[in-house]
């Protein structure tokens, strides 16, 4: 392996773009996120050392050997995340970026491209949570955090638009077309730098976008090993021990590497990838990531040993995986979908890890994908409900949950005619993880509130009869728009009761599940005024209260204090009922 004399980063950046620079299949995806590429920026601005890169040569003669694929330009949270596959001829060797990838994405971005990431508490599904934004340089000031120098961000094209006294926003990318000194100059003119910004804003807008110039076209500051073996096993070799030590590279990322590279006929990261997308977008979606499809393999192929480490992906059991590939996926599918028929979603499953028991079991009974939907297997399907129910609420897989994995997967293994809720509970019987609740466990389930991903689970014990093929949402009872301090004071609440009613309003003992169209109906109207309104017959009025779990006190808003208290009382009932057993029956 031999050290190179240094490139100018517009060299290496117009090599990624005409494809003279690749990613081989072992590289992960991009990972940054835009401080980390504004920080890089201020760092090669102030001469920070940026680390060398590590570089391989692939002759043409063994391109099209591997897989390759294109470096990301237009990043976007949701819909762009994936790099595309490389068409490689094999007419002209390629460069292949061993290590480096996250900072030469980050520079080819910046430079090139653009990065759409979701806006806080906007929808995922919202196409206008994912503004387009470009890297831009304030030439006339400082950054206002104190660890950078050099105020780099990531804006729109109509916010950079939007510049002051104390702001003139340069698109970074636009340095490329400033080839020459010269034409820094001009531009800096041309923009009336010079007359519409202080001298001191003048001079470090001169300084800046000289100095960007300098960087970007003048200084070579991409400093590189090249490694020119063939050799895969070498090459994989030498990516472990750059990736494995430190936090650099994650593990996943590792071990998924290792199986792209062992697999014979897939393309596992290509498969892996696109599985995680699908099973992403079952039902109201959900948050899986290589990680979990990665595990679930190991454990569904029945490996005695499923820690993640590289031992456990050599070459026969990843050749293992890639052969049982179609069954363990559709097991997983099956168990999401089935997941997702229960109401949960990514808000709602607060451990995807629980999904893997279910999946193992699918995949032993040889599940079909109507397993969710068929009216044959009701009995099984509330017996792994009442399952995943009391490990998500009793949190089961937190801590190491390869110690619960374990045991429940061979109890499935001797037990599969059903799934075996009964047995896996007396298991943990009088462990940490025990999924048995005491009287003061079931007084604890009062304790969440609105907004907590447990409190769906804890629900959802109320409500058996529920068909989730349908939406539903958690709703407060008495309107949670009604509990501001100024509303409450001007219904004449009392100063003491107002704290109580501000404190107690998000909790269990004011929240029940409705169907998403009768929620938004309901909106921000009293309760009471509601109830009457849509169940005018008593009758049914009554069947709604039963099934809801409302007390025999008055609605009136004013009385919300006695609601709450007397319906805490019925829930702490029903789950008594529901989860105690006479062993902890204290």
């Amino acid at each position: 392996m031999s050290y190179e004399t240094a490139l100018k980063i517009s060299d290496v950046v117009n090599s990624i773009h005409k494809k003279k620079y690749l990613l081989p299949a072992i590289q992960r995806e991009f990972v940054w996120n835009t401080y980390q590429i504004e920080r890089l920026f201020d760092s090669i601005m102030r001469n920070y050392p940026i680390s060398s890169f590590l570089f391989w040569q692939v002759d043409k003669e063994s391109v099209n050997d591997y897989e390759f694929y294109e470096f990301l330009r237009e990043f976007h949270e949701r819909d762009r995340r994936h790099n595309s596959k490389a068409d490689v001829s094999g007419e002209e060797g390629i460069t292949a970026i061993l290590d480096g990838q996250q900072r030469l994405t980050s520079i080819y971005i910046a430079l090139k491209g653009s990065f759409a990431e979701k806006l806080p508490r906007k929808r995922w599904d919202n196409d206008l949570a994912y503004p387009k934004k470009k890297l831009y340089l304030n030439l006339v000031g400082k950054s206002e955090d104190s660890e950078l120098e050099y105020d780099f961000t990531f804006l729109t094209d109509e916010e950079a638009s939007e510049s002051d006294e104390n702001s003139y926003w340069f698109r970074v990318g636009d340095i490329l077309n400033l080839k020459e000194p010269g034409e820094v100059n001009s531009y800096l003119i041309r923009n009336q730098i010079f007359q519409n910004y202080t001298p001191e804003q003048a001079e470090f807008a001169n300084n800046a976008l000289f100095k960007l110039h300098n960087v970007i076209h003048i200084t070579p500051l991409i400093s590189y090993y090249k490694e020119q073996s063939q050799s895969l096993d070498k090459v994989l070799n030498i990516f472990i021990r750059i990736n494995s030590g430190g936090t650099v590279l994650s593990y996943s990322d590792l071990l998924l590497s290792i199986a792209t590279a062992q697999w014979e006929e897939k393309d596992a990261r290509e498969e892996i990838i696109k599985f995680v997308d699908e099973i992403n977008d079952i039902g109201g979606g959900f948050n899986f990531n290589k990680d979990f499809v990665l595990k679930s393999s190991l454990v569904i192929n029945e490996f005695s040993d499923f820690a993640f480490k590289v031992d456990n992906f050599n070459k026969a059991n990843m050749l293992k995986i890639e052969q049982n590939w179609d069954a363990l996926t559709s097991a997983i599918r099956i168990a999401v979908k089935l997941v997702s028929s229960f109401g949960y979603n990514r808000e709602t499953l607060t451990s995807n890890n629980a999904i893997i028991p279910i999946a193992y079991y699918l995949y032993k009974i040889g599940a079909t994908e109507s397993y969710p939907t068929s009216t044959r297997n009701l009995a099984d399907k509330e017996k792994i409900k009442k399952w995943l129910i009391l490990s998500l609420v009793k949190r089961a897989f937190s801590g190491q949950p390869d110690n619960v994995l374990r045991p429940i997967r061979k109890i499935i293994l001797e037990n599969h005619d059903n799934f075996p809720t009964e047995l896996i509970i007396d298991k943990f019987k009088g462990t940490t993880k025990s999924l048995l609740f005491s009287t003061e466990d079931i007084e604890n389930l009062t304790h969440y509130k609105y907004g907590q991903g447990f409190t769906f689970s804890i629900l959802s014990l109320l409500y058996p009869q529920l068909d989730y093929s349908n939406q539903f949402h958690i709703d407060h009872i008495f309107p949670k728009s009604l509990f501001t301090k100024a509303k409450l004071r001007k219904r004449g609440i009392s100063e003491e009761d107002i704290e109580t009613f501000y404190d107690w309003f998000n909790y269990i003992g004011n929240l029940q599940l409705i169907g998403a169209i009768p929620n938004i109906e309901k909106k921000d109207i009293e309760f009471k005024i509601w109830l009457n309104k849509i169940y005018p017959d008593q009758r049914n009025q009554d069947q709604f209260k039963e099934v809801h779990y409302i007390p025999n006190v008055e609605l009136d808003f004013e009385n919300f204090i006695e609601f709450f208290e007397e319906r805490e009382k019925l829930l702490i009932a029903e789950f008594s009922k529901i989860l105690l057993t006479e062993e902890t029956v204290e």
